[in-house]
């Protein structure tokens, strides 16, 4: 298949990519949110070809896949096409619904024109799509090459815009855990984090937009993964430190709740359960690869590629099928 899709998230294209079709991504000029064109910080084959606005007209697309509601528009105007009418689409919803929960009223509800595919069962239930059709595509990873080692007595957080996000993202738990060992921040706008928080250098190190790959090199080395969001989607980071190896403290919340069984880390909605699982797997090296094996194993299991993969060529099938 042809398959017209914006780079939005980067890991979850990534996976997506990774199938056995062809993939066409919009770049402009300034490649700005809507012609970001291919990932520079990702592995993505050949397959992934960046095409301008002006091109897209003259494109064989067999399918579009959504993942903003200006994307619709945007589709309709660049292709010359009626997305949903002329060309199937697929609308993939990555995040937790916001607003008056559980009553957040889908963008793209009471539409016949497309299905929404959700990457988490929690944001299936939680989303009122109306009489939009619906269905959940669970997550899927390349899996790091990686192996945790947990030679570092630190913490590792991996978090996009810590700042802005603040509670959503439990910025604001931060500061207890430094207290229990350093913590290393790998994420897009983390620089200035320790300073905002009042954290001396010394037990906070931030990481502003690393590579993938390098990235995923060095939370492998730090003891644990910490992961304190109160209301996102299931966070690839998370998925892809308990591929590494890594044990995993989370904050029982959205979809980390199905994701993260309790040989694969401690799970709590009580920050002093956290800090003292924590304070053990810093502690205890022995303890901290043993779940961390628990944790690899739950991942490969639950979020491998293949999966993913058979996952959605059995939807899109159906979908052009349909």
């Amino acid at each position: 298949m042809n398959i017209l899709l914006w780079h939005v998230h980067g890991s979850w294209t990534t996976a997506f990519v990774h199938g056995k079709h062809r993939y066409l991504v919009p770049v402009t000029p300034d490649r700005g949110p809507y012609g970001l064109g291919r990932a520079r910080t990702y592995p993505w084959p050949d397959t992934v070809e960046e095409v301008s606005a002006e091109e897209l007209a003259d494109q064989d697309v067999d399918l579009v896949v959504l993942q903003r509601p200006e994307e619709y528009e945007l589709a309709c105007v660049w292709l010359g096409r009626r997305v949903g009418r002329d060309v199937p689409a697929i609308y993939v919803e990555h995040n937790t619904p916001k607003g008056d929960v559980p009553n957040s009223r889908h963008p793209m509800a009471d539409r016949a024109d497309l299905l929404i595919a959700h990457v988490t069962h929690f944001n299936s239930l939680c989303w009122d799509t109306g009489g939009t059709r619906t269905t959940v595509v669970e997550h899927g990873i390349v899996a790091p090459s990686v192996r945790y080692t947990g030679e570092l007595d630190r913490l590792a957080v991996v978090v996009n815009e810590p700042v802005r996000r603040w509670r959503v993202t439990g910025t604001d738990l931060l500061p207890q855990f430094a207290e229990i060992a350093p913590l290393d921040v790998f994420g897009m706008g983390v620089t200035g984090l320790a300073e905002h928080l009042g954290l001396p250098p010394d037990r906070m190190t931030t990481y502003d937009d690393l590579p993938q790959a390098r990235m995923q090199a060095e939370l492998g080395r730090r003891r644990a993964y910490l992961h304190l969001c109160r209301w996102t989607s299931l966070g690839l980071s998370l998925i892809e430190a308990m591929t590494i190896g890594m044990p995993v403290v989370v904050l029982a919340a959205t979809e980390a709740v199905a994701a993260v069984p309790p040989r694969a880390g401690v799970l709590s909605t009580r920050v002093d359960t956290l800090l003292d699982a924590a304070r053990r797997l810093i502690d205890d090296p022995a303890v901290a690869h043993r779940v961390g094996a628990g944790a690899r194993e739950v991942a490969r299991t639950r979020y491998g590629l293949d999966r993913f993969l058979a996952d959605w060529d059995r939807l899109l099938e159906e979908e052009l099928c349909a």
